[in-house]
């Protein structure tokens, strides 16, 4: 198995489909913000920050697949968005929980990104805050965005834990041998 995700990962289509699945899912944002008119907290922001972390992971490793420094910059981008991403997802699922159950929270009504990295002011249209935690307005198959963004998130963690593993395999150059 990790031979075979070895190979894969040294083709350059794998990454621009993880880069793909990432804007899909940075588009579905935007829909439900633009078109359904359901406003991102500042949790939400984050998670979309953390799909274009995926995003520009996939590619990173789609411009030199087969070079072993790359591939391996590209896997940690790919896994340290993950995480935060899970991170952030799992906080919004736990804001949602208390406030189901009549407790009290808050979170930020700005984001708080790096000077270096302003994307709320660079690009407001989609790393803006416009909205507050907690509410859950849509739900699908019993699950809230939230929990479907840690769910997500949490994939994108496993698979790139197990490439980033594979990273260390030897690929069989022997064509005679499986």
């Amino acid at each position: 198995m990790f031979q075979a995700l070895k190979s894969l990962s040294l083709k350059r289509w794998p990454w621009l489909l993880l880069a793909f699945t990432a804007l899909l899912f940075e588009a579905s944002g935007l829909y439900f913000q633009y078109v359904l008119n359901f406003q991102p907290c500042i949790k939400c922001i984050y998670i979309r920050a953390a799909f274009l972390g995926i995003l520009v992971a996939g590619l990173i490793g789609a411009i030199a697949p087969r070079h072993p420094l790359g591939r391996f910059v590209a896997n940690l981008a790919w896994l340290g968005a993950a995480l935060y991403g899970f991170w952030q997802a799992q906080e919004l699922v736990a804001i949602e929980q208390t406030l189901a159950s009549g407790g009290f929270t808050t979170c930020a009504l700005f984001a708080d990104f790096p000077s270096w990295l302003a994307l709320d002011r660079w690009f407001p249209a989609v790393f803006e805050v416009t909205g507050t935690c907690g509410g859950v307005s849509w739900q699908f198959a019993s699950l809230s965005m939230a929990q479907w963004s840690r769910f997500i998130m949490f994939s994108y963690s496993v698979v790139s834990v197990v490439v980033l593993a594979s990273q260390f395999s030897r690929l069989n150059k022997n064509p005679y041998r499986d």
